[in-house]
């Protein structure tokens, strides 16, 4: 049980004095370029999906 109270007090303590938290605009700044991206690559793979099944269509289509 000391073990566990050790646990937690230790980790409140390193998240409460030891962890450098972000600034709000900084958070909203990643936020974004995180979503952009991940935008960016589910385009990518959507077109990469559309061509490639395109691509299966044709050749199974040919035989």
């Amino acid at each position: 049980m000391n073990k566990l109270i050790s646990f937690v007090t230790d980790s409140f303590h390193e998240l409460r004095y030891k962890v450098t938290w972000p600034k709000y605009s900084e958070l909203q700044s990643n936020s974004t370029l995180v979503l952009v991206a991940s935008l960016i690559f589910a385009l990518l793979i959507g077109a990469m999906d559309f061509v490639f099944d395109g691509f299966m269509n044709w050749f199974y289509e040919s035989f």
